[in-house]
């Protein structure tokens, strides 16, 4: 159950089944008619005003209850007044705005009589509404005109209690409308484009490299593309938020006679904290035969194709914490070596050389069989759906954008037996989005019908990105990043059809956020089987770069979706970190059915880091470790049970499963704390797990049990970090 305080989410709708023939058809003539209306032009479209602004009000009920809490986005948190007449609540949008409506989501104690007063000063004001007949629950009141404070002014209370509003919302467009947005055009100026006669390509890769070796929460971003061909001679070293792909429709249109290097020379070989970097759709023929790629999370290896070994191991061998491959073809043996954990999937490999804690493959040619416990791999011969990350590619002269069609029961590359099945996009049906661009503008491209490419830079957003339109493609190159400004969430998709995010960070702002990434509204209802949304290498972020905060990271409401490698990161070093200073309750929720994980890593919340409330729900790999600055025992006490399960499936739920989950304790400011279990599940015939582990990292803190009360402690083991497992529960 949430936790106490938090007011729950209604429950999900959980499916019985799936559409009848009659809804499959109906939707289908829906997309299709929707396919041939011509995009509009953007249009002045209302958004949400109100979120995180200044907002003050005549009374409180107590501490509980601000104003601020009916402006922050949070369905769970409220405003509540004194028990008299009258009673008020004012917002100022921080400039004059062109109102179109006000919502008010009461709580059991409503106004009867109110008014919606609008002022330019905050002193004068003019009645917009008003009403004697309330009727509590979800008001929605029209409105017009241009006013920079609104306030509603309750005069008879419905109920002995005061007035209590859960949300106050308030919509309009500012002086800020763009009008209509120019599609397609170059790239920007931190893309970096190459082709084999280019002059200078190993300098500009030092020069960037140089400056990224060690910016580990630095502001650069940069994406290397290299045009079809081949290129001799290259060492491309690749630091922090910084890309290198290839722009053929086959990795094996561009090759690289050289490597592709990621090392930890600047952190003494301690390759845990290589993150934040990628390589994609390239073929690489290394020098000694061996390519290197110690990386810890958020660095993926899509579609590449190694003529010879990989390693995954720094310089030395020092400890490295990744990682994942998928749809690569590695022609010898992957050297494992100190990696903690890695998920490769859907590729083919020459071979695998050890394990250490979790090494997981799904739909791998050539991977080890399970054997879990010892060595600890655990291989599923398929990956049940998959559907490959979008990318950039060149068709002649010109820019497109390919979308991979969606496989179930895949094993092996998609590219392997020639041009791989999907969809070629133009960049002219899409928004090059580029550093200095505003919210307002991206969402105006998005009313507009186009898609979003995000060219390697920061991107601060003062409303939401809203994502509307079924198959739309939002498109990040060097880990473009996203952070929300005033406490509103980052981005929101609607409960449409085949939307695809990839490739982009979203960092938390100062002001706490209710959620940073939603897939669907609650209340999602609408079957995706056919044509899910994908989330692929979307990382998300609270804390290190500076303070931020969210209460919850990423919700997913929409069915089917496919999460297919996020790393949700509630940061541990950096600025901006400490118990509270980050604060970050919840990772990850799921109340979606039908949702598959595939690269799950979940890290150091204040609270649960995973909660899965849908049905049906699967997760292939899962990499955990608890908050390290939990202060004292009591700072993590969940009622009676000592500790927050780093991944708990809700009692309600009949059926889930999973493959490969590890959690990890490193409780370093008290080592004395103990963590009842790391995982917590309803035991009941539908739900199962495989190959579960928790370790204590040298000994600071300890885990009771593995999953439940199932498993062995990891006290005996002391401070040897030898991981306590259990192969299948129940």
């Amino acid at each position: 159950m949430p936790a106490v305080g938090i007011r729950p989410a209604s429950p999900p709708s959980h499916r019985s089944g799936r559409r009848g023939l009659v809804g499959v058809l109906v939707t289908a003539l829906a997309a299709a008619l929707l396919a041939v209306v011509p995009a509009t032009q953007a249009q002045a479209a209302p958004v949400l005003l109100s979120q995180g602004k200044p907002v003050t009000a005549s009374s409180q009920e107590h501490y509980g209850t601000p104003a601020t809490a009916a402006v922050d986005g949070d369905d769970g948190t409220r405003w509540s007044s004194a028990a008299s007449d009258p009673q008020w609540i004012r917002v100022d949008l921080g400039a004059p705005a062109s109102l179109s409506r006000v919502e008010l989501r009461w709580e059991a104690a409503y106004a009867k009589s109110y008014r919606i007063e609008t002022s330019p000063n905050g002193t004068d004001w003019t009645t917009a509404h008003s009403t004697t007949t309330g009727a509590g629950g979800t008001e929605t009141v029209n409105l017009s005109g241009t006013a920079r404070y609104v306030r509603m002014l309750g005069t008879v209370r419905a109920t002995p209690y005061g007035y209590s509003l859960w949300e106050f919302k308030v919509y309009g467009t500012t002086g800020d409308d763009p009008g209509p947005v120019t599609p397609g055009g170059d790239l920007g100026p931190n893309v970096h484009v190459f082709d084999p006669s280019t002059p200078g390509i190993q300098a500009k890769l030092d020069q960037v490299f140089r400056e990224q070796e060690s910016a580990q929460f630095g502001s650069g971003r940069h994406a290397f593309l290299f045009k079809p061909g081949t290129y001799d001679n290259l060492n491309a070293q690749i630091g922090f938020y910084t890309q290198i792909a290839g722009l053929g429709l086959s990795p094996d249109d561009t090759t690289i006679n050289g490597d592709i290097t990621v090392d930890a020379g600047w952190f003494n070989g301690n390759a845990t904290q290589n993150f934040w970097r990628g390589a994609e759709n390239l073929a690489v023929k290394p020098v000694n035969g061996t390519n290197r790629w110690a990386v810890s999370q958020a660095a993926s290896f899509r579609r590449m194709h190694v003529k010879g070994g990989l390693n995954l191991a720094p310089n030395g061998y020092g400890w490295a914490s990744g990682g994942y491959i998928a749809d690569s073809r590695i022609d010898g043996q992957v050297g494992n070596y100190s990696q903690q954990q890695w998920y490769t999937r859907d590729s083919s490999i020459g071979g695998w050389s050890n394990s250490v804690w979790n090494q997981v493959f799904s739909g791998v040619e050539g991977a080890p069989a399970t054997s879990f416990p010892e060595p600890r791999y655990t291989t599923l011969g398929t990956t049940p759906i998959s559907r490959e990350k979008p990318f950039l590619y060149l068709d002649g002269g010109e820019y497109k954008v390919f979308a991979p069609a969606k496989r179930t029961d895949a094993r092996g590359t998609t590219w392997a037996s020639g041009t791989p099945r999907g969809e070629s996009i133009p960049l002219s049906k899409f928004y090059v989005v580029k550093p200095g661009a505003t919210a307002a503008t991206i969402n105006a491209a998005l009313a507009q019908g186009l898609h979003l490419l995000f060219t390697p830079g920061v991107y601060h957003v003062d409303r939401t990105i809203t994502v509307e339109r079924a198959n739309t493609i939002v498109l990040g190159l060097g880990l473009a990043t996203i952070i929300p400004d005033n406490g509103v969430t980052a981005m929101k998709v609607a409960d449409v059809d085949g939307v695809r995010l990839a490739g982009f960070l979203i960092d938390a702002g100062p002001v706490n956020s209710p959620t940073l990434l939603e897939i669907g509204p609650q209340g999602a209802s609408t079957d995706h089987a056919a044509n899910p949304t994908t989330v692929q290498d979307v990382y998300i972020r609270i804390g290190g770069a500076g303070a931020g905060k969210a209460t919850t990271s990423m919700v997913v409401n929409s069915h089917d979706t496919i999460i297919d490698h996020t790393w949700v990161w509630r940061a541990d070093h950096g600025e901006g970190v400490g118990w509270e200073t980050n604060r970050a309750d919840y990772g990850v929720r799921v109340n979606g059915d039908d949702v598959l994980a595939t690269g799950l890593f979940v890290e150091h919340f204040n609270k649960y880091d995973v909660e899965w409330y849908g049905e049906r729900g699967r997760t292939i790999f899962y990499q955990n470790e608890k908050a390290y600055d939990a202060p004292n025992q009591a700072a993590i006490q969940n009622g009676t049970t000592k500790g927050y399960a780093a991944y708990r499936v809700d009692d309600s739920v009949d059926t889930h499963e999973a493959w490969g989950l590890g959690s990890y304790c490193n409780y370093n400011v008290d080592p004395n704390i103990r963590q009842d279990h790391g995982f917590k599940t309803p035991v009941k015939p539908g739900v199962k797990f495989h190959s579960l582990l928790v370790v204590s990292l040298g000994g600071m803190g300890h885990y009771n049990h593995v999953i439940n009360d199932t498993g062995a402690s990891t006290v005996p083991a002391g401070t040897s970090t030898v991981p306590s497992t259990v192969v299948s529960f129940p």
